[in-house]
């Protein structure tokens, strides 16, 4: 089954989960990481980061190291952070800006920003032409920008942009323009929270897919979403999402608001929420005058980095008294809830009281896609 295509269950019934060792063998992770992560595209952050030549930031996958720069020519780019010479890192901070060259802070050979090998010091007696074998030029990788994020791949031959990042947002919508009227191309990142949970990266993904958790953990967010205390969220819903409060005026932690619509959005879009999950690392968040954006790093089978940007206008980041901290506060304290819940449930995956797993209940059935998706991936069965 490929990730866009979604299967019903009857409504009565009770769909068996993953058993507990998906989530507890080194050798499920590893698996995962080469015939999901290696070979999909990955987001690692945002076009604007790096938006002048030079400017870089750096991201990881798996064991691999990744070098995202941008080029004299104003072409973004990503390299497998790693010289030639004898391995080093080059870019040794997770961001920064370098000249005309990328110097290996080792022995200083010296990159161009694309990638091509400028200069070796103390060769004398050895030919120059190795300055322009491609053997010793950097070992470049898949990307791509897809609404002002960067997406890298891994892969040798990886799928067709649409194909993996499209074809979610039309399940999720039933259409591209929904999703395009919010401009993240056109945002920026006004703050950034990491979280390091100590829980499976899949155990996050069922969260963020499900509400049935809300009513009991999330009441800061029913509060200002309602439609969440059934205990039935929206992203199983093609095109719909939720209502605010009648007395909520922004998706805040005190419900007020104060900042303009996003500019590219319809009256329809105002007071509303939308969620998304976009495998196999990303959750975007869609409310009418900010978007919050998390970035899964899968670290081991029990580990998981988390990145959360809150991404406003430019223009309303320029005001004297733009403070983004209300809107910050709300989902800080829904990621702090959720990571916690994760948490206690990694700590049982390895129990044998959950070795044959559990259950999906009526309104958390369409997880078992992802898990459908997970074993398809693998070459597993799903029993």
């Amino acid at each position: 089954m490929a990730m866009n295509q979604m299967k019903t269950y009857g409504e009565g019934t009770l769909i068996p989960t993953l058993k507990g060792h998906f989530y507890t063998d080194p050798t499920i992770f590893e698996s995962e990481m080469k015939n999901i992560f290696m070979k999909s595209w990955f987001c690692v952050g945002f076009a604007n980061e790096a938006a002048q030549p030079g400017q870089y930031f750096t991201a990881k996958i798996g064991n691999e190291n990744v070098i995202i720069i941008r080029g004299k020519d104003n072409v973004l780019r990503a390299f497998i952070n790693a010289c030639k010479h004898r391995g080093s890192l080059l870019c040794t901070q997770e961001k920064g800006k370098v000249g005309k060259v990328m110097q290996c802070p080792y022995h200083a050979w010296n990159y161009s920003l694309d990638g091509k090998l400028a200069s070796v010091p103390h060769t004398t007696g050895c030919s120059q032409d190795m300055v322009h074998d491609e053997a010793f030029h950097l070992t470049p990788v898949h990307l791509t920008e897809w609404h002002g994020m960067v997406w890298i791949s891994l892969a040798d031959d990886p799928l067709p942009v649409e194909k993996q990042l499209d074809e979610q947002i039309m399940n999720r919508f039933g259409n591209l323009t929904t999703f395009s009227r919010y401009g993240i191309q056109d945002l920026k990142v006004a703050r950034r929270i990491e979280y390091d949970v100590k829980a499976n990266w899949k155990l996050i993904i069922e969260n963020f897919m499900e509400c049935y958790h809300c009513t009991l953990i999330h009441p800061e967010l029913t509060a200002t979403l309602p439609g969440f205390r059934g205990g039935k969220g929206t992203q199983n819903a093609i095109g719909s999402g939720a209502k605010f409060g009648d007395n909520i005026e922004a998706f805040s932690l005190t419900g007020k608001g104060g900042r303009s619509m996003l500019k590219g959005l319809q009256p329809e879009d105002d007071r509303t929420y939308f969620g998304i999950t976009v495998l196999p690392q990303v959750f975007i968040n869609l409310v009418p005058d900010h978007v919050i954006i998390h970035r899964m790093i899968p670290i081991a089978e029990d580990r998981t980095m988390l990145v959360c940007d809150w991404l406003f206008d430019p223009e309303e980041m320029e005001k004297p008294d733009f403070d983004p901290s209300d809107a910050v506060e709300l989902f800080h304290r829904v990621n702090t809830q959720d990571f916690d819940a994760a948490e206690w449930c990694q700590t049982n995956m390895g129990s044998r009281a959950y070795q044959n797993g559990g259950v999906f209940v009526p309104i958390e059935h369409h997880i078992a896609n992802f898990h459908t998706y997970i074993c398809n991936e693998l070459g597993m069965k799903h029993e």
